[in-house]
């Protein structure tokens, strides 16, 4: 198996721009980026999706925690070219799973079919909410205006 090229950290595997410590290509200095963390460029466009899910994540948390700790929450690049026979529309944009045998509820949102949808940052940023939202108040049974007032605005 080969190793990862992204560090560890606990359980869980940190993007390169996380990591502390830089080290040259022949592992004797510290390396530093490039350009500066606040550089447009310095973030891939997939870096930049993970980070607006997560921010809708810690906002939505903030106000239901108690809704949220309990869903798990993914980023696919694309939806599943065989759809399930149950489903006569298929959402490409996100997917939720209600929690069964053990498994909890899983929220799935997908990246290149939402990139695509909403040009600008903003908008992107607006989509991304109103999935989030749209898929917990359905795993819910609830409206999406209880979950977040703003959806859809």
């Amino acid at each position: 198996m080969l190793p990862s090229p992204w560090p560890m950290v606990g359980d869980m595997l940190q993007p390169p721009w996380n990591a502390r410590v830089y080290r040259n290509r022949h592992g004797r200095g510290t390396r530093t980026p490039m350009f500066g963390i606040r550089m447009p460029r310095y973030r891939t466009r997939t870096g930049m999706f993970d980070d607006m899910v997560a921010a809708q994540i810690r906002r939505l948390n903030d106000a239901w925690p108690e809704l949220i700790r309990p869903l798990q929450f993914a980023v696919e690049d694309v939806p599943p070219s065989d759809p399930v026979p149950w489903q006569t529309e298929p959402n490409m944009t996100s997917q939720c799973f209600p929690a069964s045998h053990g498994i909890p509820a899983r929220v799935v949102l997908y990246r290149l079919p939402m990139q695509t949808e909403a040009p600008t940052k903003l908008e992107l940023q607006l989509a991304i909410r109103d999935e989030v939202v749209s898929r917990v108040a359905e795993l819910y049974g609830r409206r999406p205006e209880e979950i977040d007032p703003d959806w859809g605005m």
